[in-house]
């Protein structure tokens, strides 16, 4: 049975390239570039920056978050867990835009693609960058897919703070730079905090819905009350880290760059601390992913023009 569409909402047709947006989730698509700024902004600051593997980087990044959406319509709607009192965006598969069948061919080519794209990053990083790869390419889809989904077993946020803090940062450094970097690692934390803060703002809005679902995602695992301290906690944890920076030789301007973005900081953590739930925070979950793309850019970006001491 098909969820019905949010009131006032005018739903694509079926199996349009409207439905296949749909179902992209496009808002979702600029947290993917945090990780790959920061870290070419890391290998720009040791003058080891290399603009063609960095788009590379971004091509990989946007269609491994392309393929785990495309997974996440999927499987939430086979394992009935989008149904009609969904508090989110709408989606594609439940309210009969896509097939399931469309949407596993769907998945399976945008898997390939990011595969393809990851080639050229493997002849220039070698085994760390092919291991790291493949690893990501599984968590695409065992995310909610597969016989144990990683959000269905209180383990989508340690995936997400891994592949978009750990393996986003310092592995766009690492393709670029040919080696480690301290930097690359410290720098890699604040952005993995706020790209697995959006996602906890997400389980929040949805814990209820889940909960009844069986899935059990850390803020159902937490419970409401914890659930909101651990949102706050990701958020403050972001900034709080950024003098860190400093003892890897971060220059002042680019460690602290992303502390312009702290009023937005502020403005989320009131949010989430002043008791919204269910619709109410999906304001605070597009402004986490704005936040964090814009964390992202900054740090890089200020990393790069100020370069080490």
């Amino acid at each position: 049975m098909s969820a019905s569409p949010p009131a006032g909402e005018r739903l694509p047709p079926a199996g349009s390239l409207s439905a296949w947006w749909l179902a992209a989730r496009p808002r979702t698509l600029p947290a993917a570039l945090a990780p790959i700024a920061a870290g070419t902004g890391v290998a720009a600051a040791e003058g080891r920056a290399r603009p063609g593997l960095a788009l590379a980087c971004l091509l990989t990044a946007l269609l491994l978050q392309l393929a785990a959406n495309l997974a996440n319509d999927l499987y939430d709607h086979l394992r009935g867990t989008d149904t009609q009192t969904r508090l989110g965006p709408p989606r594609a598969a439940a309210l009969g835009l896509l097939s399931p069948r469309a949407l596993r061919l769907g998945l399976a080519a945008t898997l390939c693609a990011a595969a393809a794209s990851g080639l050229g990053l493997i002849a220039a990083g070698g085994w760390p960058i092919a291991t790291a790869g493949a690893l990501a390419l599984v968590a695409a889809w065992a995310y909610t897919g597969g016989p144990w989904p990683l959000a269905y077993h209180g383990l989508g946020d340690a995936a997400v703070f891994l592949f978009f803090g750990l393996v986003g940062v310092a592995g766009t450094h690492f393709v670029q730079a040919g080696a480690g970097s301290l930097l690359a690692v410290l720098a890699a934390v604040p952005v993995g905090l706020l790209a697995t803060a959006i996602l906890a703002i997400n389980n929040l809005r949805d814990l209820t819905g889940d909960a009844a679902a069986g899935k059990q995602t850390l803020s159902v695992r937490l419970g409401a009350r914890a659930a909101r301290g651990y949102v706050i906690a990701l958020l403050a944890l972001a900034f709080a880290l950024l003098p860190l920076l400093l003892i890897a030789g971060a220059p002042a301007l680019g460690a602290l760059a992303p502390l312009a973005l702290l009023p937005l900081g502020a403005r989320l953590v009131r949010t989430v601390a002043g008791g919204l739930s269910g619709h109410g925070l999906n304001e605070a979950l597009a402004g986490a992913a704005k936040l964090t793309a814009g964390y992202g850019l900054l740090l890089g970006a200020g990393l790069a023009l100020g370069g080490l001491r």
